[in-house]
């Protein structure tokens, strides 16, 4: 018989994402599309096609990203880092009061501010698929399973995967929101990288529309 390794701070504390895989798939799909649209006008267009398609480009791209590729979640020892469209959002985990997944998945600070996670879409069909096979386990319905020792044990109830991310994510700030790190408030800074190209594509076909 074997003891279990205790696990170390490091383990315990291992950065977790979350991200939405197929928002990746969507963004992927998109920007291919942009980028064979565009190109066609750059290749065969006339003076004026070609500069729409670039202005339409620089409009295009950057929302692509921001809404697709872009939303990340980052958990770690001290705090969570949340990467949405158009800005980023950095909460020692001190200053998280909840974590709730409704409609869509937020986070809520200690003084009332909520921030969404983009990252962590919530599935409804999901929720239902999972809620269904929680009642049919209720009402001895599912099969029970047997474990390697022989013994008949409950059969496992799936969740929704954003339930199950906040989850972890609530355990995370459980355990992390006494450490001396973990303190502070919340740190905004918006994605001008992102808004930039946006604005100044959207200016550029204002204008060439109205030329």
């Amino acid at each position: 018989m074997t003891s279990e390794q205790p696990s170390t701070p490091q383990e315990q504390y291992a950065d977790r994402s979350y991200r939405s895989p197929a928002a990746l798939a969507g963004g992927v799909l998109l920007l291919a599309l942009a980028a064979w649209l565009g190109g066609d006008a750059l290749v065969r267009g006339a003076a004026h096609t070609r500069l729409t398609a670039v202005a339409g480009l620089l409009f295009v791209v950057p929302l692509v990203v921001a809404f697709t590729l872009r939303p990340l979640v980052r958990a770690g020892a001290d705090r969570l880092v949340v990467r949405n469209p158009f800005r980023t959002v950095t909460l020692p985990w001190a200053a998280v009061a909840d974590l709730r997944a409704s409609f869509s998945s937020e986070v809520f600070t200690t003084d009332g501010t909520k921030y969404q996670l983009w990252s962590i879409p919530v599935s409804l069909r999901q929720r239902k698929k999972a809620n269904r096979q929680a009642q049919r386990a209720a009402a001895g319905g599912g099969a029970p399973r047997t474990s390697s020792a022989g013994s008949r044990t409950e059969p496992a109830v799936s969740r929704a995967t954003a339930d199950r991310s906040l989850d972890e994510l609530r355990e995370l700030q459980e355990r992390g929101a006494g450490r001396e790190g973990a303190q502070g408030a919340p740190v905004v800074k918006w994605a001008y990288e992102v808004m930039a190209p946006c604005v100044v594509g959207a200016v550029a076909l204002v204008v060439l529309v109205a030329l």
